[in-house]
């Protein structure tokens, strides 16, 4: 069994399907078969049976199927650590950032940081920053780029801070807003606990929400259109004209505000793509030197 085997097996998980694994794996369909068939023969096991609803992997090739994905990780390690055994900073960046940041943020500096090191290699994964808090604690990602307050025993920095704002067409009162339609969005595990809290703490009545959409930007759309009102954190709403903001506060005083975090694993700034994005985020967000 090798490389070839552990990513055959991993592929042929995700897809369900021999045809578009071997698609997937720059292979013949019968190349791909046959490679299985003896592996099952070298096991003395059946690894995939077939399901109306397509391929499945057996218990036993559950069992290889971790086995392999341990290696492949490992791989990936060895692989990295002997591309940043030179002083230049090159070898694999593995960012995992929440989707907004991705969307609103990244693009920059990602851009400005492979001008300034040309030899590294980005692979990226968005999604949100629960999803992305799993894969840094699996170590499928290096760094993790998460929006809210995520527990994380190594090192972490906070980039910024931002202000939770109502957003309206028009001007509006709080005492209004419970009788007024509410488009709310699909946000972060981290973020809405938050702003129901608030909202219980400001009122004794449920929101009328009339609309529900899958993103920031869709719902931004749907309130500059008149459609209701949103809260909405800072980040999505940049220089929009036409909508109305207040930022919101607890009844101490204290604002809402979502955070934005950089997290790892110490050991991975022994790579210097690591290191080099580390530090480059620290001085794009100023973050004192004393914060790692």
């Amino acid at each position: 069994m090798d490389d070839k085997d552990w990513l055959m097996l991993k592929t042929i998980a995700v897809e369900k399907n021999l045809t578009k694994s071997a698609d997937r794996l720059y292979l013949s369909q019968p190349a791909l078969t046959y490679r299985l068939r003896n592996l099952e023969k070298e096991f003395g096991a059946k690894l995939v049976a077939r399901r109306p609803t397509g391929i499945l992997l057996t218990p036993q090739g559950e069992y290889l199927l971790s086995y392999s994905e341990e290696m492949l990780s490992q791989m990936n390690k060895v692989k990295e650590r002997i591309k940043n055994m030179e002083n230049k900073v090159q070898g694999t960046l593995r960012l995992g950032t929440s989707s907004v940041f991705a969307h609103y943020e990244l693009p920059q500096i990602l851009k400005s940081f492979l001008h300034c090191f040309p030899d590294v290699e980005v692979l990226l994964k968005t999604g949100l920053s629960r999803h992305i808090h799993r894969m840094l604690q699996k170590e499928e990602v290096s760094i993790a780029i998460l929006r809210g307050d995520y527990h994380w025993v190594d090192e972490k920095f906070l980039l910024h801070e931002e202000p939770i704002c109502l957003v309206s067409s028009s001007p509006i009162e709080f005492s209004e807003l419970p009788y007024k339609p509410q488009i709310s969005y699909l946000t972060d595990s981290s973020l809405e606990p938050v702003i129901q809290d608030w909202w219980r703490e400001s009122f004794a009545c449920a929101p009328q929400v009339n609309l529900e959409v899958d993103s920031m930007d869709t719902c931004r759309q749907m309130v500059l259109h008149g459609l209701g009102w949103a809260i909405l954190p800072e980040i999505g709403l940049g220089e929009q004209s036409g909508l109305f903001r207040r930022e919101l506060f607890w009844r101490s005083g204290k604002p809402l505000v979502r955070r934005t975090w950089l997290a790892y694993s110490p050991s991975f700034l022994e790579l210097s793509a690591v290191r080099a994005f580390v530090e480059f985020l620290k001085e794009q967000y100023h973050v004192p030197t004393n914060s790692i």
